[in-house]
C-alpha cells in the first residue's frame, strides 16, 4: 500500500466514519510501514448512531476516537447512497478483532486484554497463544471496582501493550479507552463487546450466509427475542435511509 495513502472519509448523520475496499485494506493501513497506529477504533451501527444523537456524552467519545469503521450493514448501505462512487465494505468488528490478533501474532506486536467473565479471559488467552501465539502482555476481566480504574491504566502503561482490546459493552468500553488513552496514548485501542464471548465459542454468531447478506441481525433477534425492543427503535434510522436524511 502507498505510504501516503488516506482513507475515504464519509460523514453519516454527523458522523464520520473512515472507508474501506475490505479489511486487509483497513488492517494495512493500520500497520502502515513498521509501526502500528496508536489512537482509538469504535465500530459504528445503526444503534450506535442512534445513542449518539440522544445522548451528547456518547457523541462527543465517538468524535474523540480517530478510527470510526461501518460495522453494521445499515451503515454501508447508506454510505453507498449518500455517496454512489463509494467502494466501501462492512467490516464486523469481531472479524476485525481477529485480523488484528492474527497479525500481532505474527509481528510480535504486544497485546492486553481488558472485560470479560474471568473464565471467559483465561480462555481467550489460551486460544490467543495457541493458535497465532499472541504475546499477551497483560489482562484484567471486567469484574473490578472504580477505583480500580487508576492502578489498572498504569499497568496498561507499564506493560508497554501497542494493543488494548476492552470487552466491556458500549458506552462502558469506550469512556474506559478515552481514560486510559489520557494516560497512555501509546497504543491502538479497540472496544470489542461480546467479541471473547464469540471467540471462545461461549456465544454462537450467525452463520456466515446470515452475515454475508447483511441479516446478523435478524439471526440474533431469533436466538435472543428479547432484543426486540432494540430491533424495533431502529426503525427511526431506516427512516432517516429511506428519506435520504444522511
Amino acid at each position: 500500500m502507498d505510504s501516503a495513502f488516506t482513507p475515504p472519509h464519509y460523514p453519516i448523520r454527523g458522523i464520520t466514519l473512515l472507508g474501506f475496499r475490505d479489511m486487509a485494506e483497513f488492517l494495512d493501513y493500520l500497520w502502515l510501514g513498521e509501526r502500528l497506529k496508536s489512537g482509538t477504533l469504535v465500530a459504528i451501527n445503526a444503534e450506535k448512531v442512534l445513542t449518539a444523537e440522544s445522548r451528547p456524552e456518547i457523541h462527543r467519545l465517538i468524535d474523540e476516537a480517530e478510527y470510526k469503521y461501518a460495522d453494521g450493514i445499515s451503515i454501508v448501505r447508506s454510505i453507498r447512497k449518500k455517496y454512489p462512487q463509494a467502494k466501501v465494505a462492512r467490516i464486523a468488528g469481531a472479524d476485525l478483532w481477529e485480523g488484528l490478533m492474527e497479525r500481532a501474532g505474527r509481528e510480535g506486536t504486544p497485546v492486553f486484554l481488558v472485560g470479560g467473565k474471568p473464565g471467559i479471559l483465561s480462555q481467550t488467552e489460551e486460544k490467543l497463544k495457541r493458535q497465532w501465539n499472541v504475546n499477551i502482555v497483560g489482562s484484567q476481566d471486567g469484574y473490578f471496582a472504580p477505583a480500580d480504574r487508576e492502578a489498572l491504566f498504569a499497568r496498561i502503561a507499564a506493560s508497554g501493550a501497542k494493543i488494548v482490546t476492552v470487552a466491556m459493552g458500549s458506552p462502558r468500553q469506550e469512556i474506559l479507552m478515552r481514560d486510559c488513552k489520557a494516560l497512555y496514548p501509546d497504543a491502538l485501542y479497540m472496544g470489542v463487546g461480546g467479541t471473547y464471548d464469540v471467540f471462545t465459542g461461549n456465544l454462537k454468531r450467525a452463520p456466515k450466509i446470515w452475515q454475508r447478506t447483511g441479516f446478523e441481525w435478524l439471526y440474533r433477534l431469533i436466538v435472543q427475542p428479547s432484543r426486540i425492543g432494540r430491533q424495533l427503535s431502529l426503525l427511526k434510522y431506516l427512516r432517516y435511509h429511506l428519506r435520504g436524511d444522511l
